[in-house]
């Protein structure tokens, strides 16, 4: 839990209430020596490339930077003068306009698609002047920039009104930079003897978040799986070296889009990864090193600066580090956090003790509500809790803030007597799951499991995200896999295999499904008896037989207006009993249409079909047109998997309503009932013995001995 100098009395008064062992600081508090010398253990927070203005003044060029790239500006007769900051957060970026640099910047005839000569440019005083553009062309420039001011340090200046000076990234790929922040992590660990766990956070680079001028839109472009503010001269340098090829800004800057984890990964931007991820994790190895030499523990926050430690990545167990935090709203991050080969998994409740949460909405201030948003939270959280173990929960932020929020001290303690009895229970024994075998593809695969990019308010237009969250806390097992997994031996003892979201997007695939190889194994796998689920716009790509690759084996596709003249199949819903509960339903999407009369129409909206199943061979293709997270679609995507399946709905240790989910720990013979509705529920559970009924508090847990 957090502490706070100044509020010994409340600091501590609290650790004894909610059962704290740890107590840490935040961004902007100290711990003072009577709360380090009450007999908790320490955490210290430290993020290692900023509070360090003074060597980035001395030593500018070890600031880090990214490529920048303007709006584009069409040109008229005669020369086109293009300010290259115009649009750009003037606190956050400044010009690299060095000489190295420069050779890597590019000025394009957009609407040509051709990059000019550098002879065919100047640049002054922060202007690039085209000399003889094309008349009603559209022309961009593409520029390195320093990162002027640590977008985190940014946020909270902005969200909590901090008046401190504005902290400036350092980047160790420099010799120079490294050996310094090396020293001052030596003389922190030093003049900190009674920290007991050090807590990166997290090691170097900051996921992108670009800032614009104008006020309505100040966020430019923000992803949290983004390796734009990893680059550098020496980067690149480096990169060609080992590499054997030169990167250019177009392939950060990708004709304006940015290399966007949401879109598939090019080649070039997979071996960049790579690359990044192997100099982090090896300076990332020195510096856990230093800890430990200290006695200390390293954990590592898997948020913030986390671009290149990948905690799915082959570079991670290089690290060493003791344990992992992972800040959460949702069931999806538990399990992110859970999967991590590390010793030690914690979880930073939201919402943080601040006046304002990280969506804008006032928190811990007047209007606020931080006890509803910490109810919301938890019960998301809660049913990956009873799938996965979780060692630690905490909080951080003011503690101050406490103190006009009494029913939020008294929630707090709520949650953490439930979560130390799930945890006893998983240390007993693994829950048990159903007989599914699920696995996700995508683009990202393993690398990247349970995540899009970011948190649930910063993907929620992605199907896919929804669908994470409705696992998290089912009785199943989930992995995560690729397309050449699933051409390589992936789909092996595979029950349901889920592809899910729009066209062309690295989470339905794009151009992957372009490969015959892919599409006909998937549909082997099908026809020997496997369930594919398909959600949005699966195994979409143009340019070959049907929009949907797997139109064959859904018995759906969409038009995309080369069908408008064709005929369609009319349809009646079927009803089958059990399969979707009330209050269940999915958006529809335009022109998808049957291909097939032995298609089946499970549900459907304005007349077009919205849930399907189509049998090839021994298995079942499934579709749904979407699909938003709630308990009843919850239930509905577990019962379509066994349904297609050929399992009944009526399994042992599922619940008779959505609104309430349980788990059964067979080596302590204990239930669990978790519910999250908003009023008192009378659940029935289907046992070996028979039903057994419980009834749960709103948004509450019971937990029985059988």
């Amino acid at each position: 839990m957090p502490g706070e100098a100044g509020y010994e009395k409340l600091t501590l008064e609290l650790a004894e209430r909610w059962g704290a062992d740890v107590v840490r600081d935040s961004d902007g508090t100290k711990l003072s020596d009577e709360i380090i010398n009450a007999g908790y253990g320490v955490y210290s927070t430290i993020c290692i490339i900023r509070e360090h203005n003074e060597f980035g003044r001395q030593h500018p060029e070890c600031l880090q930077q990214t490529f920048l790239s303007t709006d584009p500006q069409v040109a008229g007769e005669g020369e086109l003068k293009i300010d290259l900051m115009a649009g750009f957060f003037a606190e956050q970026f400044r010009v690299n306009d060095s000489e190295k640099a420069m050779d890597y910047w590019q000025v394009w005839d957009r609407t040509a698609g051709e990059e000019l000569e550098k002879s065919a440019w100047s640049y002054e005083n922060g202007v690039v002047a085209v000399k003889k553009p094309v008349a009603y062309h559209a022309y961009t420039v593409s520029f390195m920039a320093y990162r002027t001011w640590e977008e985190i340090n940014m946020y909270n200046h902005v969200t909590n009104s901090w008046k401190s000076e504005h902290l400036m990234p350092i980047d160790p790929r420099l010799p120079v930079a490294r050996e310094y922040l090396y020293n001052y992590l030596d003389k922190w660990c030093k003049e900190h003897p009674d920290t007991t766990v050090v807590r990166f956070t997290s090691m170097f680079y900051n996921f992108v978040w670009i800032w614009g001028s104008h006020e309505r839109n100040r966020t430019l472009f923000s992803d949290w799986g983004s390796y734009d503010f990893t680059v550098s001269e020496k980067a690149l340098e480096d990169f060609e070296k080992e590499y054997g090829y030169a990167l250019t800004a177009e392939d950060f800057i990708n004709r304006g889009d940015l290399q966007v984890t949401h879109m598939p990964p090019t080649e070039r931007k997979r071996d960049y990864m790579e690359f990044t991820q192997k100099y982090v994790a090896s300076f990332g190895r020195e510096l856990v090193d230093l800890v430990h030499g200290y006695g200390k523990k390293a954990y590592v926050f898997y948020d913030d600066s986390w671009v290149g430690v990948e905690p799915y990545g082959r570079y991670f167990p290089e690290f060493g580090f003791d344990g992992i935090i992972k800040c959460v709203f949702s069931g999806y991050e538990a399990r992110l956090c859970a999967g991590v080969p590390a010793g030690t998994h914690e979880l930073r409740l939201h919402p943080y003790l601040f006046p304002v949460g990280l969506g804008g909405a006032p928190t811990f201030m007047e209007g606020g509500n931080p006890t509803k948003d910490a109810r919301q939270y938890w019960v998301n959280v809660r049913r990956a809790l009873l799938r996965a173990k979780i060692d630690r929960i905490g909080l951080g932020g003011y503690i101050h803030l406490l103190e006009g929020f009494p029913d939020f001290v008294d929630y707090i303690a709520e949650i953490s007597d439930e979560f130390r009895a799930i945890k006893k229970l998983h240390e007993a024994g693994a829950p048990a799951v159903l007989p599914i075998h699920v696995a996700v593809l995508h683009s990202w695969g393993a690398l990247r499991p349970w995540t899009l990019s970011g948190h649930f308010h910063e993907t929620y237009m992605h199907d896919l995200i929804h669908i994470n969250e409705a696992l998290s806390g089912l009785p199943v097992d989930v992995k995560f896999i690729d397309f050449n997994d699933a051409v390589s031996g992936g789909l092996e003892g595979v029950d349901v295999l889920i592809n899910a979201g729009r066209a062309g997007s690295a989470w339905s695939g794009g151009d992957a499904w372009n490969d015959p190889e892919l599409v006909a194994a998937v549909t082997k796998w099908v026809m020997n008896g496997g369930v594919f689920v398909g959600v949005g716009e699966p195994s979409a790509a143009s340019g070959g037989w049907g929009y949907f690759r797997l139109r064959d084996v859904l018995g759906v596709d969409r038009d995309t207006g080369a069908r408008v003249c064709h005929g369609k199949y009319t349809f009646d819903v079927e009803t089958v009993p059990g399969l979707i509960p009330q209050g269940a339903g999915v958006r529809e999407l335009e022109d998808v249409y049957l291909t097939d009369g032995k298609t089946r129409v499970l549900a459907s909206e304005s007349g077009l079909p919205t849930v399907t199943a189509h049998k090839l061979g021994r298995g079942c293709g499934v579709y749904m047109s979407s699909f938003q997270v709630c308990p009843e679609n919850t239930r509905m995507l577990l019962n379509l998997m066994l349904w297609a399946g050929g399992r009944g709905l009526d399994q042992n240790w599922l619940t008779d309503t959505p609104e309430a989910e349980c788990a059964w720990f067979p080596e302590s013979r204990e239930l669990v009932v978790i519910s999250s509705a908003n009023e008192e529920k009378t659940v029935k559970i289907a046992t070996p013995d028979g039903a057994r009924t419980v009834t749960v508090a709103p948004g509450g847990i019971v937990i029985e001995k059988l």
